[in-house]
C-alpha cells in the first residue's frame, strides 16, 4: 500500500492566478478603530489569506490572490466591516482546473 504525501490547500491554491485591477479594489475594509470580532474572524477563516492586522491593530485586506468564495461576505459585510463587490468583468481569480 502507498501513501501520498498531504498536499496543503496553500499548494493547491497556488495554482491559481489572480488579475489585479489596479486602483479597484473588490473588498474593502470600513476604517475602525477597533476590529469587530467579525473582522477579527477574518483573520482566521479567509481561505487566501488575504486580511491581516496592521501594527495599529487595524484588520486590512489584501485582495490580490482572493478566491471570491464569499466567506468574509458572510461573516463581515451584513455588519457593515467590509464593502464586497464582484471584480469588474475581466479581472479576479482565474483558476486552473475550472
Amino acid at each position: 500500500m502507498t501513501t501520498e504525501a498531504p498536499i496543503r490547500v496553500e499548494d493547491k491554491l497556488f495554482q491559481n492566478r489572480y488579475l489585479v485591477d489596479v486602483g479597484n479594489a473588490h473588498i474593502k475594509v470600513k476604517p475602525h478603530t477597533k476590529p469587530s470580532p467579525q473582522l477579527l474572524a477574518l483573520l482566521k477563516v479567509c481561505p487566501a489569506h488575504c486580511y491581516e492586522l496592521n501594527s495599529n491593530g487595524q484588520v486590512e485586506v489584501t485582495p490580490d490572490g482572493c478566491v471570491e468564495c464569499g466567506t468574509c461576505r458572510v461573516i463581515a459585510e451584513g455588519g457593515g466591516d467590509i464593502e464586497w463587490n464582484y471584480p469588474r468583468g475581466g479581472y479576479g481569480v482565474l483558476f486552473k482546473f475550472g
